[in-house]
């Protein structure tokens, strides 16, 4: 067997080369398409001058924070249904921490993500180094364990050769549909600059092609018996059915039965809103039509789902006597809540799946009926009023003007609602709304990478103020690299969202509007959104009406093929789109003082 001296940085770089996948129209691309990478002692002489070596072969893009690098990448996986994916490297202690957050977010939404954090010195010889951390009772330990608990696989590089046998694994655990989720490699800096005589095999070109894993026949045939006795069954979609390519084969099965279909969160907008069958979403941030079906439905068959909490209103939006069919590449999803579970790819078991369920005459009428409320209630809120512009008007702008190749998102917050409810897809698969982890922040990191992995179509992100403060320095990484996509900024003044919880469940306004936080000014500053987002590149656009947000969303679209466009509007902080679902959440069981009302908590109070 023939060999190459390399060290083991150089030889991590030509494996992620090496890799390929089959994207969905069936060429061929890089599974690593990209590294995100922000270089310090750690990762630049090891990982950073291979990378440097492969400049022509892998791109590197420079971000700002490694946790927007990081949500960044998800981004571009969650864009391509998670067939490329990003990797990212950084350096030891408070660079490599940065990015466990994006690693929980790919965690909880079953997203591949590389990440690739410097460590400390295997040989502990100059210990300590700068940044490093010392656990007295364990010297082994460095920050990068800390990504144990939101890896799917983690590894720590003590010695070159260690690659021949972790890699494969690596890939596998990044294009595995069953355990999709972040890998971790941590990277002592020694360790990456060590050399080894690798085998040439190593190297040489691998196609990943999706896994189709077929269901167990005797499992499919009970699934289909069960199906057989539904008169009210309930198709419910999930994110699985969009990995998988499933749509049609899922389409095909409802209108083959007349079965209502409704999508969760991760499967919004993979059957047309106008489809004949299309219920509307479910659950908490769902619809009226979608959640009154659930309530009345006897079977529902779950495909390609982990039914999170918000999709199943904690359990509440079924009753009681429903009987579950699952249909999940993951065993551990699948069996949730005593369900009648088929394990396999989605589209493998729609196809093979054959069943006849006695539907009751009027339930797909009734399903139809109620969609059209739902529309009528959506156009309601939409309706142009007086006041300020709510989160609906401004979705439906959006909306208005958005087409079938645009990918529009959104993350934490009371946005999700109004997207997952409220929007009418015309294309498949075009949204992203990160309801997993609900994590702030992602909105402008996940968004440029959306736009680095779509080519056509306009990228459009919607976020609250609050997101934007949190993490926006990413809105600079895009507009350095020239990726453009759109940024709806609705600055309600606050986290209105969580003021509505705290409000909801019997509480007093406290430390979310910024009314209600403590400061020592009279008259306390505002930031300038639109100011801001234009120090950082950015095209800026201010609309005050909604006539004015037609107007800007328009021109933003524009704008945003060589950069960032940010439209900033104001919106009414207490104003919500409904499902009339319930969500189980922790009220104190003793009463509380009720507390007065303030407009500013002062220091000397």
């Amino acid at each position: 067997m023939t060999g190459m001296r390399l060290t083991t940085a150089q030889a991590l770089v030509r494996w992620l080369i090496a890799q390929r996948t089959e994207l969905a129209d069936g060429t061929e691309a890089p599974l690593f398409p990209a590294v995100w990478a922000i270089f310090g002692h750690g990762n630049v002489l090891g990982v950073g001058r291979a990378l440097e070596e492969q400049r022509d072969r892998i791109p590197v893009w420079r971000g700002q924070n490694e946790q927007g690098m990081a949500l960044a990448a998800v981004g571009y996986a969650k864009a391509t249904h998670r067939r490329q994916v990003g990797v990212v490297t950084s350096s030891i202690g408070p660079g490599a921490l940065n990015m466990v957050t994006a690693a929980g977010v790919a965690h909880a939404n079953r997203l591949p993500l590389l990440l690739l954090p410097g460590d400390t010195f295997v040989s502990r010889a100059p210990d300590p180094v700068l940044q490093q951390v010392e656990h007295f009772d364990d010297p082994g330990s460095s920050v990068n364990d800390a990504f144990r608990a939101v890896s799917r696989y983690f590894d720590r590089i003590t010695r070159p050769e260690q690659l021949i046998n972790t890699l494969p694994q690596v890939a596998r655990v990044l294009t595995d549909p069953a355990d999709c989720g972040p890998v971790v490699l941590a990277l002592p800096q020694d360790v990456q600059a060590e050399s080894f005589e690798f085998p040439e095999a190593l190297f040489e070109t691998v196609v990943h092609r999706p896994l189709r894993p077929r269901p167990d026949k005797t499992a499919l045939a009970a699934a289909a018996e069960l199906i057989d006795e539904a008169t009210r069954p309930l198709l419910v979609l999930g994110g699985g059915v969009r990995y998988s390519g499933a749509t049609a084969e899922a389409v095909r099965f409802a209108e083959a039965h007349g079965i209502p279909i409704t999508e969760t969160t991760a499967g919004r907008t993979l059957v047309p809103h106008t489809h004949a069958l299309h219920a509307g979403p479910l659950g908490v941030t769902g619809s009226a039509s979608a959640n009154a079906l659930a309530a009345e439905a006897d079977v529902v068959i779950a495909v390609g789902t982990r039914l999170q909490d918000f999709t199943t209103a904690s359990w509440t939006v079924f009753n009681p006597g429903v009987r579950l069919v699952t249909i999940n590449t993951a065993r551990f999803d699948a069996v949730k809540h005593g369900a009648l579970a088929v394990v396999g790819d989605v589209k493998a078991v729609l196809s093979e799946l054959d069943c006849a369920p006695r539907v009751a005459t009027g339930w797909t009428s009734w399903a139809a009926a109620e969609r059209a409320k739902w529309d009528a209630h959506i156009t309601s809120l939409r309706a142009p009023g007086d006041g300020l512009p709510t989160y609906a008007q401004v979705v439906g702008v959006v909306n208005d003007l958005s087409g079938p190749d645009d990918y529009v998102m959104t993350a934490s917050g009371g946005l999700p609602g109004e997207l997952i409810g409220g929007w009418r897809g015309t294309g498949e698969s075009t949204m992203d709304v990160e309801y997993g982890f609900s994590c702030m922040g992602y909105e402008l990191a996940g968004a440029w990478g959306a736009a680095m992995a779509r080519p056509a179509g306009v990228v459009t992100t919607l976020l609250g103020d609050g997101s934007y403060l949190m993490l926006n320095a990413e809105l600079y990484s895009a507009a350095f690299a020239g990726h453009g996509f759109v940024a709806v900024v609705c600055d309600n003044g606050g986290y209105a969202v969580i003021d509505r919880l705290q409000r909801g469940q019997g509480g007093a306004p406290y430390n979310n509007m910024y009314d209600d936080c403590r400061t020592g000014l009279d008259e306390p500053p505002k930031v300038d959104f639109a100011a801001h987002a234009a120090a950082q590149g950015c095209a800026t656009f201010t609309a005050d009406t909604l006539d004015d947000l037609r107007g800007a969303y328009a021109k933003a679209r524009e704008a945003a093929a060589t950069r960032p466009a940010v439209v900033v509007i104001k919106t009414h902080p207490s104003s919500w789109t409904e499902a009339g679902a319930w969500w189980e959440v922790g009220v104190p069981e003793v009463p509380v003082e009720k507390a007065r009302q303030v407009r500013y908590l002062r220091n000397d109070a």
